[in-house]
C-alpha cells in the first residue's frame, strides 16, 4: 500500500493529546522534536543535533513547537513550555534571541505563513519584514506578537537582536487553547480551545486601534549582554474580547486540529476530540458549515495537500473497531481515499508535512534517543541518496511525507502523496476499503463565491 515507511525512536515523547511536539522548516531543512524538556533537531544529512541552549534547566517540558514562514527566510523556532516560558531561536544562530515569561503555561504556538511589513522598533522611520506569532496558554488567552528578526550582520552592526513585541491579547476562550492556525495569506487566524469553541478572527480588524488598551504583564528578554533588561516596545496592548471575532463555531469536544486550505484560503477544516470525532469544514468569509466527516475517532491533526483537493487526518482515541490512525479524504466529495491501520494501541498525537520524504541514508544514527530508523520498504536507497537525485524525483517535492508523533514514543513517516496516483491509487486505499462514514452535508457556497482554486496556484488534481 505504501511506497515508504520509516520510524524514528523518540524516548520521552510526551503522550499528551494537547501537545504539538513536531515542527519542520523547509528553510533550514530540519525537523524539530520536543522530548521532555529538550528540543532536538533531525535532518537527513546531519542526523541529530541537540542545541544545549534549548534545554530548559527547570521542570518546564516542551508543549508546542512552530517554525516561522519560509518566505521570511529566518527559520525561527518558537518553543512553548509548561512553565510559561517562550523561547525564540534559529538554527542559523548559536543562542536564543528571546525569552518571554508568559503569565500562564503555554499550550500552543503558531507562526504566520507569510511576513508582515511593520515599522521597526529600532528605527521608527523604517519599514521592516516581521513575523507574527500566536501563543495560546492553559487559561484560554491568546497573545499576538510581532517578531522583528534582523540578519546576523545587522545584529552585530547595531548590537541589536530585534524585537518580540506584544500587539494584542485575545480573551474569548474559557479553557486551554488547543489549536492555532493562520490562513495562507495571513488575513485570518483561528483559535481552538478545550471549551469546544472555534473562533475566527480577521487580522486587520484585530490590530485596529481601539479604546480599552490594557497594560502588558509579559516580560520579554533578549539573548544579548543586556538579557536582564526587558526589550523596548512592550507597552499597552490591544484587548480583544468576545463579540470582536468574525465567527464562532461550537463543536462537541476540544478543538486541536485546525487547518486552512493552502489553495483556497477561505476554506477552514477543524477536528473534534473524543466526544466529537468529526472533521468540520467551514467557509471563513460567511461562516457557513460546508461539510462534516464522521471519523469515529479523536482527530489530532489535519494537513491539507498543496497540489490536490485532499486533506490528511490523524487519529487518537477511537472506537474499538477503528484500527486506522491516518486517513486521506477528497474535497469536496469527502470520500475516503486512503486508510492506514496501526494494529497496536498507540495513538497518533500530531502530524506535520515533510517535503521530499526521509532519506534512508540518515538511518543508523542514534543521538540522544532519536534518529535510528526501524523501518524500510520499497523506497530504501543507499546512504549517497541526496535531494535532487532519482530517489527524490519519485516524490512530489511539495508533498513528501507526513511525519507523525505517536504515543509509543516514536515518530513515523508515511508517504501518502507520492508522484502520480501512488499509495494504492486514489480509488481504493490499498485494499482496505473506502469510507470512514464520510458525509457531505453543507453547501456549494465555497465554489459559488470564491472558486475552488487560488489564482496562480499549481494545478489541483
Amino acid at each position: 500500500m505504501l511506497t515508504w515507511r520509516t520510524v524514528l525512536d523518540a524516548p520521552a515523547l510526551r503522550d499528551d493529546f494537547y501537545c504539538s511536539l513536531l515542527a519542520y522548516s523547509d528553510t533550514a531543512k530540519c525537523l524539530a522534536v520536543g522530548l521532555g524538556a529538550h528540543v532536538y533537531l533531525w535532518s537527513e544529512t546531519r542526523g541529530v543535533k541537540t542545541p544545549e541552549s534549548l534545554t530548559s534547566p527547570f521542570a518546564g517540558h516542551v508543549t508546542s513547537l512552530a517554525f516561522s514562514s519560509d518566505e521570511g527566510g529566518h527559520s525561527i523556532l518558537a518553543i512553548g513550555r509548561a512553565d510559561g516560558r517562550i523561547t525564540l531561536w534559529s538554527p542559523f544562530d548559536r543562542d536564543p534571541r528571546f525569552d518571554s515569561d508568559q503569565p500562564a503555561p503555554v499550550s500552543s504556538v503558531c507562526f504566520s505563513p507569510k511576513p508582515f511589513r511593520r515599522t521597526s522598533i529600532r528605527d521608527s522611520n523604517a519599514k521592516v519584514s516581521t513575523e507574527h506569532l500566536l501563543i495560546g496558554d492553559e487559561v484560554g488567552h491568546v497573545y499576538l506578537y510581532s517578531v522583528e528578526w534582523p540578519s546576523n550582520v545587522d545584529r552585530d552592526l547595531f548590537n541589536w537582536h530585534g524585537s518580540m513585541t506584544l500587539l494584542a491579547r485575545v480573551t474569548v476562550h474559557t479553557q486551554q487553547i488547543c489549536g492555532l492556525t493562520w490562513s495562507p495569506d495571513g488575513d485570518f487566524f483561528a483559535t481552538g480551545g478545550n471549551d469546544n469553541s472555534l473562533f475566527l478572527f480577521e487580522t486587520r480588524k484585530v490590530l485596529r486601534p481601539r479604546a480599552g488598551h490594557a497594560s502588558s504583564s509579559v516580560q520579554v528578554h533578549n539573548g544579548g549582554s543586556s538579557a536582564d533588561q526587558p526589550l523596548p516596545g512592550q507597552g499597552s496592548v490591544i484587548s480583544v474580547v468576545v463579540g470582536q471575532e468574525s465567527h464562532h463555531w461550537q463543536l462537541n469536544a476540544a478543538v486541536k486540529a485546525v487547518a486552512f486550505c493552502p489553495w483556497q484560503p477561505s476554506l477552514l477544516a477543524a477536528g473534534g476530540g473524543s466526544n466529537d470525532r468529526c472533521i468540520h469544514f467551514y467557509h471563513a468569509h460567511s461562516g457557513a458549515s460546508l461539510a462534516i466527516i464522521d471519523c469515529a475517532a479523536q482527530v489530532t491533526s489535519l494537513v491539507w495537500s498543496k497540489t490536490r483537493r485532499e486533506i490528511a487526518a490523524t487519529f487518537g482515541f477511537a472506537q474499538p473497531d477503528h484500527a486506522f490512525r491516518v486517513a486521506v479524504f477528497s474535497w469536496p466529495s469527502c470520500e475516503t481515499l486512503i486508510k492506514i491501520p496501526w494494529w497496536g494501541e498507540e495513538r497518533a498525537l500530531w502530524a506535520v508535512a515533510y517535503p521530499g520524504g526521509p532519506n534512508t541514508g540518515a538511518e543508523g544514527t542514534n543521538h540522544n534517543g532519536i534518529g535510528q530508523g526501524r523501518g524500510g520498504g520499497s523506497g530504501s536507497t543507499s546512504s549517497r541518496a541526496r535531494e535532487g537525485t532519482t530517489w527524490y524525483a519519485r516524490r512530489t517535492r511539495a508533498e513528501g511525507c507526513l511525519v507523525i508523533a505517536t504515543s509509543d514514543a516514536s515518530i513515523k513517516f508515511h508517504e501518502v502523496w507520492s508522484e502520480g496516483a501512488g499509495v494504492g491509487g486514489r480509488g481504493g486505499a490499498g485494499g482496505l476499503g473506502v469510507g470512514l462514514g464520510g458525509s457531505l452535508g453543507g453547501s456549494d457556497i465555497l465554489e459559488a463565491l470564491h472558486g475552488v482554486e487560488k489564482e496562480g496556484s499549481e494545478v489541483i488534481r
